[in-house]
């Protein structure tokens, strides 16, 4: 029968009492997962690859500090802040880089120390996994699947390809997705990833967000967050995961 859940919860700094009436033990606890600087460490392919398509295009290159800021975020969003990429020139660097990432870049990366053991461990504790990205759906696929990763996860959910115009709602309606295809609860739902647009999808959902340590974030970034917590190995994320999402159904009544 449903009954009031409550947690409190915090969104980009500000502390709230969240009360729903809704039956928290139905649906699966759920942890969503971003791919680049979270699962998988890119090892310089990502940056590298777009230093490639600048210089092929002979535009200028951003220094290390800039580079790394374009993980994460649109690769066009990026293209067009951080190396001021002309609009009629946006669709072959993508192409470029596309390309070269297809053929190089992928090899390169890494999962992250821990992670492919983690995720066994969550799976044998019961829990849905998805991944969220805002790297293209196919290329995600393609990038676990070469990693043996994709088996772990009951879903996958990327942004269109990135010659098309991004969505308006961004990250957040790829954590929607990711929940929707779940039939997940955002109370008993928790987003893990290492930038912002990762805690500000989390938060447009009504779910709370940890920030792992090891990923692109500029120094502060995810101090700013109010996230439910920043975690700085493999380990201390499933002690994280366990905390947000198991004790969800056992909320105290308002």
């Amino acid at each position: 029968m449903p009954h009031e859940s409550c947690r409190v919860g915090e969104s980009f700094g500000r502390s709230r009492r969240v009360c729903e009436t809704v039956p928290v033990t139905d649906g699966p606890a759920l942890a969503i997962f971003d791919l680049d600087g979270t699962l998988v460490d890119p090892a310089g392919s990502i940056t590298g690859g777009i230093a490639y398509a600048l210089e092929v295009h002979g535009l200028r290159v951003p220094g290390p500090e800039g580079l790394s800021s374009m993980v994460g975020p649109p690769l066009l969003e990026s293209l067009r802040r951080v190396a001021d990429v002309p609009e009629d020139l946006l669709d072959a660097v993508v192409h470029t880089y596309r390309k070269r990432y297809i053929s190089h870049g992928m090899a390169e990366s890494r999962p992250y120390p821990g992670i492919p053991e983690l995720l066994v461990r969550l799976r044998q504790r019961g829990l849905h996994l998805a991944v969220a990205t805002q790297k293209p759906e196919n290329l995600a696929k393609r990038l676990l699947a070469l990693h043996g990763l994709d088996a772990h996860f009951h879903s996958i959910h990327g942004a269109p390809d990135e010659t098309l115009p991004p969505a308006a709602d961004g990250k957040a309606g790829i954590v929607r997705a990711a929940l929707t295809a779940n039939h997940a609860l955002p109370a008993r739902s928790v987003m893990i990833g290492d930038r912002r647009h990762d805690a500000e999808g989390a938060a447009a959902n009504g779910i709370p967000c940890i920030g792992v340590a090891w990923g692109f974030a500029p120094e502060g970034e995810l101090d700013r967050l109010g996230l439910v917590g920043i975690v700085a190995d493999a380990d201390e994320l499933e002690r994280t995961i366990g905390a947000v999402v198991l004790r969800a159904a056992e909320a105290p009544a308002c």
